[in-house]
């Protein structure tokens, strides 16, 4: 899909130090929404991943999300931070260190390059104050689910560490891999959470994206409930079609947070749909609210 494509291309771009998402001049600007005091629950600590609203100047999404509730950029580079810190927004979940969706910790090749990345990238993440910092397991290209799991060990081992020193998680996403990501082998929790046992470090979790898995495995909140240790950060966005979390998709939102809350979470819920109708930032707030339980 085109949205797929475009993030894609926007984390295998990134990188440390630059701003990969800028903004052109000649894109149209969006007017500042004004919204009323929707006096936030205070149970659900709210982000926004910067690559769907990547044709909106950071600093404009930046005030856009704090009139919102938000507290924080999902899915930004070491270049991007000074501008959420100016804001007063947290970075959710750090980007810089990946080589990409595809070329991931599964593939023994990628290794060097990516222990290179990361052990660079999780000391900046630490010193601005971060948390956490996205990885990917990377394409199948022929592996059996064992080898992945050793591969992906062998890996994240050397860099670990590290990780532990610094007080930084690494997180995993699952992606599916029926309709978005073909080949992906973190494509469902399970395999997930087999990975998580073999690295026995509280500083490697998954990231549950919502859409992605109810497109591969459905069953999304016993899944949250069964799995949750091994969760430190969560996506959103409407199935299918990966747009507003409205009635023409078929996840009920509210309760699906409900569970989340309900397991003690107190990360980060991060929206990553893309805005289809005009007011985006309506898109976004309505979003929000409807997570908002």
């Amino acid at each position: 899909m085109k949205s797929e494509l475009s993030r894609r291309s926007a984390l295998k771009n990134i990188v440390a130090g630059t701003a990969a998402l800028g903004v052109s001049a000649a894109l149209p600007a969006f007017a500042l929404a004004e919204y009323k005091n929707t006096m936030l629950k205070g149970n659900v600590n709210h982000s926004v991943c910067r690559w769907c609203f990547g044709n909106v100047d950071l600093d404009k999404l930046c005030v856009e999300a704090k009139k919102i509730g938000i507290k924080a950029i999902d899915l930004v580079g070491p270049g991007d931070w000074a501008t959420l810190k100016k804001h007063g927004l947290d970075s959710s979940l750090c980007n810089g260190a990946e080589l990409g969706i595809d070329d991931g910790w599964n593939e023994p090749k990628f290794h060097a390059d990516l222990i290179k990345r990361y052990t660079e990238m999780i000391p900046k993440v630490a010193e601005a104050g971060y948390k956490q910092l996205i990885c990917f397991s990377g394409t199948k290209r022929g592996k059996d689910n064992e080898t992945g799991w050793k591969n992906c060990v062998d890996g994240l081992k050397q860099v670990l560490p590290i990780a532990e020193k610094y007080n930084v998680v690494l997180v995993m996403e699952l992606l599916n891999s029926k309709v978005n990501h073909k080949d992906y082998q973190c494509d469902n929790t399970p395999w997930g959470v087999e990975l998580c046992k073999r690295l026995g470090s509280e500083n490697f979790k998954l990231l549950y994206d919502i859409y992605h898995m109810q497109i591969d495995e459905g069953n999304v909140i016993s899944t949250i409930k069964n799995n949750f240790q091994y969760i430190s950060h969560y996506h959103t966005a409407g199935v299918p079609g990966r747009h507003e979390l409205d009635e023409n998709q078929e996840l009920f939102y509210p309760a699906i947070i409900k569970a989340i809350i309900s397991t003690g979470f107190k990360g980060y819920l991060a929206q990553e749909f893309l805005p289809s109708k005009k007011d985006i930032f309506k898109s976004l707030n309505d979003a929000v609210m409807i997570c908002d339980v």
